[in-house]
């Protein structure tokens, strides 16, 4: 079993990152600029938000953040959206989801210039991945496309299933991963936790991709020997073995699993260090006009 090293692919992409950045400043021109909108004081948006702070500053972006109280009001929030469209300065935002029950994360979105999508979420971004025009591509199935490309993973003629169908991860992904190109052609199955046989369907696969948000889910029975997996879960468990009280484990029982697949993601230092990464590359093509011109 060879273990998927995020960290390794991350800290190699956000390298090229950083030199293309200093060529920039070298040629006279603006560095990319990434804000972030943060509503409220869930722990894991204020974790996930830190750490893309510290990789803007690794590879030489400018990082803004925007914090208020949970008790923002959405006509508040969608002004505070409007202020960045407007914001010349900034080439890309995200408003961190959840946000407050009282707050329409639909609303919001639809909001965002397109443009500024960096997140992929806008229905326009998403409309154009599936018509494989120039889109925005959400972050974590960028990512892991990125993932799975570094690590040299065969991916043409393989049977892939795509377990949990959001529109933030699996939706996407399932048809990303069936495109005609040299790092897709899968055949690819969406299953979901209403899925008729869902143990054998995932025993099948070639890839599993898990996307449940349900911890450790996939057990070894369900996995094909040798196979390929990707853990996109990732959840708090109490530890009394670390000194913030909590671990962090995926979708995926690894411990079991690992026994019988060839290759497969940790959590942490997978999937989620490539999520911030994606997000810094679609911020770098924001910055280019390389998608919208």
């Amino acid at each position: 079993m060879k273990l998927i090293d995020g960290k390794k692919i991350a800290d190699e992409i956000k390298t090229e990152m950083a030199i293309e950045v200093r060529k920039m400043i070298d040629a006279g021109q603006r560095v990319p600029h990434l804000a972030a909108v943060l509503v409220g004081e869930d722990p894991a948006s204020q974790t996930y938000v830190a750490h893309k702070e510290k990789a803007c500053k690794e590879v030489g972006f400018t990082s803004s953040l925007y914090r208020y109280p949970e008790s923002m009001s959405e006509k508040d929030l969608l002004e505070a959206v409007e202020f960045l469209n407007r914001d010349d300065e900034v080439d890309g935002f995200i408003v961190q989801l959840p946000l407050p029950k009282h707050i329409s994360p639909e609303k919001i979105i639809k909001a965002i210039n397109p443009k500024k999508d960096v997140d992929g979420f806008h229905p326009m971004n998403i409309g154009n991945m599936v018509l494989n025009l120039p889109a925005y591509i959400s972050a974590t199935p960028y990512g892991i496309l990125q993932l799975m490309k570094h690590s040299g993973i065969e991916t043409e003629g393989k049977n892939c299933v795509v377990a949990g169908r959001s529109n933030i991860v699996g939706t996407p992904l399932s048809i990303l991963l069936s495109r005609n190109n040299k790092d897709a052609n899968c055949t690819v199955t969406l299953c979901h936790s209403k899925t008729k046989n869902l143990k054998e369907v995932c025993a099948g696969a070639d890839i599993l991709i898990v996307a449940m948000g349900q911890l450790e889910f996939i057990k070894a029975d369900m996995v094909k020997e040798g196979a390929v997996v990707i853990d996109v879960g990732m959840h708090r468990v109490p530890s009394t073995e670390t000194k913030s009280g909590f671990r962090l484990k995926g979708d995926v029982a690894f411990d079991e699993v690992s026994k019988k697949c060839s290759m497969i993601t940790p959590v942490p230092g997978g999937v989620g260090l490539m999520t911030v990464v994606a997000l810094l590359m679609n911020t770098m093509k924001a910055a280019k006009n390389e998608i919208y011109g």
